[in-house]
């Protein structure tokens, strides 16, 4: 049986970017399936790789000294709030996917953080410069109720899928699902179709 939250309930407010069912919300709210981790940083590392193990690994130093983009983008909760023009700073995957080769039949990604979360991804989703490994948020170092040291950033999805304490991304052959999608978050979650969950 699935286990989901229908979300919370807020003002809605007339605003062309508000994705059906979201209200507007101007804090930040926080939202974990469990404890927040704490990282040390002289021993984190991110990792793009697949079923073979890491293809390329990257400590802290080395992502944060990569060439990094400033995005300002509308970020979108399943539990239907939305929060306008955030800031944010992080390494593009395309970057990151540039470094690792990518078999022409891995489509699919599947995310792993800290704390045993997982969630799924096409693999196009990260590419075409619309998903970060994001370290800052607002200017300031990304804190780790929202998904610090670093945090996946793929803001034209559900929130969820914009996974908090990055590790590790697998390239898979086929769609594996992570953790809110086997207890009943839609696959994919695209806010303008509501796809919260299944059936969706």
């Amino acid at each position: 049986m699935a286990i989901v939250s229908r979300g919370f309930r807020g003002r809605r407010e007339a605003d062309p970017r508000l994705p059906p069912g979201q209200y507007l919300e101007r804090g930040f709210p926080v939202l974990s399936a469990g404890p927040t981790p704490r990282t040390d940083l002289s021993t984190w590392t991110f990792s793009i790789g697949g079923a073979a193990g890491p293809r390329a690994t990257w400590s802290w130093a080395e992502l944060t000294a990569l060439p990094a983009d400033d995005v300002v983008v509308d970020i979108h909760c399943v539990t239907k709030w939305t929060k306008l023009d955030t800031s944010w700073r992080g390494v593009s995957l395309d970057r990151l996917l540039d470094a690792v080769e990518v078999a022409d039949d891995e489509q699919y990604a599947l995310a792993h953080c800290d704390g045993g979360y997982t969630t799924n991804v096409p693999l196009a989703d990260l590419r075409g410069g619309r998903a970060w490994i994001a370290y800052q948020y607002d200017g300031a170092p990304l804190p780790p109720e929202h998904g610090g040291p670093a945090r996946l950033l793929i803001p034209h999805l559900y929130f969820w899928k914009s996974a908090k304490w990055i590790r590790r991304v697998d390239l898979l052959t086929d769609d594996q699902w992570g953790f809110w999608e086997k207890l009943g978050y839609h696959q994919y979650g695209d806010p303008w179709k509501e796809q919260r969950y299944w059936g969706d």
